[in-house]
């Protein structure tokens, strides 16, 4: 299972690479100008420094990570794990954003981080578990979750701290859905756990980061080495958590590295031709180690790690923070928003709107006018029109629910942030503080 999820700021913002440096102000005293001499003209104003914003960058790399996932999770290419490690991607901006807000007290970040996550997390779990419970599942009766620990097990649909109970079979081959549709759609809830665990770690690790940079930054990778391997075997979920936490918590720590600039200190060569051979690395042990899917780096730990810690330190290395997006970039303008928007939606929902698009697309076999030809050219063009039916489903889970985002955030809540409704009210308040 892959996911991603780097939620915006309550305040709008994200991490952007920080200043290379002040400008140098001169120490010595002006001379005493000359009693005759006229008076000189006051030198102009300094230029204010640029309002805090959006790093749009950083925005369009959540987008395409998303779109990735989402592709992904419907057609299962494996190769598309190798073309964009999206979960590094997004850990990494998550970790960049933590570092700088944890220039305010640490137990108010955790709570504001835990609290914009619940709320959209209660939503879901509320439907899905209605859903389960409906198909016929019975935790009690379940023997991969049964008993008084299946139930305790429950409470991770209220606080995501382990993996959440869900049966792997559910329903019968004839029903709407599949029958493993409850692990593809609970089972994308491990990566809240991993975000979770990660967000009560950062001040720790921010504080052993700016202490021991390096033995902070490579140490995920050499735990990866040791869990990911089977060098050591930790069984059950616990094993899976330190797994996710190995895997992982070196792009989260890349995070940091590029909020406080220290990526920009070192001789781009240097630093892209280390990351070119650590991702060498990881294809080469990944080529001994293939797992069911081939090439599928969610299968190959340590190659996962490895490829996706080179890939994250070159896209932060050439990091441009655009305050927007340039060029012809410019027309996904808003797409971009609304995706940064309701990223947690998007993740949430994605898998079991992709299963959704099947009893949807088969009733286009009922229509009168089907004969053996057009159904042929529906069954080879299946899986087409599920991608492009599975984005107008998301545009609904977005209106539906995605609002919800906004509560958890204390902002006011919007059907679709696009950013086009700030735009319309810009020149108004402009005009407004004018006159103020």
């Amino acid at each position: 299972m892959e996911a991603t999820a780097a939620w915006p700021e309550a305040d709008g913002t994200s991490a952007g690479p920080p200043a290379s440096g002040a400008p140098l102000v001169s120490t010595v005293p002006a001379p005493a100008a000359h009693p005759g001499a006229s008076a000189a003209p006051p030198s102009p104003p300094a230029s204010a420094p640029k309002k805090a914003g959006r790093d749009r960058y950083l925005d369009l790399l959540r987008t395409l990570a998303l779109i990735r996932v989402v592709i992904y999770h419907l057609f299962g290419w494996a190769w598309l794990t190798v073309l964009f490690p999206s979960m590094g991607v997004m850990f990494a901006l998550a970790g960049s954003l933590m570092a700088r807000s944890l220039k305010r007290p640490a137990l108010g970040v955790i709570r504001g981080r835990v609290r914009r996550l619940l709320p959209p997390l209660w939503v879901f779990s509320a439907v899905m578990l209605a859903m389960m419970f409906a198909a016929g599942w019975n935790i009690s009766e379940d023997p991969d979750n049964g008993g008084t620990w299946g139930m305790i097990e429950l409470f991770n649909y209220v606080v995501p701290i382990g993996a959440p109970p869900f049966p792997w079979s559910i329903g019968d081959k004839s029903g709407l859905l599949e029958q493993t549709w409850a692990v593809q759609s609970a089972g994308v809830l491990w990566y809240l756990r991993a975000y979770l665990w990660f967000v009560i770690a950062s001040p720790l690790l921010l504080w052993a980061f700016r202490r021991a940079p390096w033995p902070t930054l490579l140490a995920p990778l050499g735990l990866t080495a040791v869990v990911g391997t089977g060098l050591v075997t930790i069984p059950g979920e616990t094993g899976n958590a330190i797994s996710d936490f190995a895997v992982y918590g070196g792009c989260w720590v890349l995070g940091f590295a590029h909020h406080e600039g220290m990526m920009q200190k070192l001789p781009r060569y240097a630093v892209v031709s280390c990351s070119a051979l650590l991702m060498a690395f990881g294809l080469w042990w990944a080529s001994g180690h293939l797992g069911p899917d081939g090439w599928d780096l969610n299968d190959i730990p340590l190659a996962q790690a490895t490829w996706s810690f080179g890939f994250v330190v070159i896209l932060l290395q050439y990091s441009p923070s655009w305050q927007e997006l340039p060029g012809r970039l410019k027309r996904w303008d808003r797409l971009v928003t609304l995706s940064n928007s309701r990223a947690m939606t998007i993740y949430l929902w994605h898998n079991l709107l992709i299963m959704a698009t099947v009893p949807i697309l088969d009733q286009l076999y009922n229509l009168p006018f089907m004969d053996d030809q057009l159904v042929g050219v529906l069954d080879t063009t299946y899986m087409l029109w599920m991608f492009l039916l599975v984005w107008p489903l998301i545009g609904l889970a977005i209106i539906s629910v995605g609002w919800i985002e906004d509560l958890a955030a204390k902002r006011s809540p919007q059907l679709w942030p696009d950013g086009s409704a700030s735009k319309h009210t810009q020149p108004q308040t402009r005009k407004r503080a004018h006159r103020a």
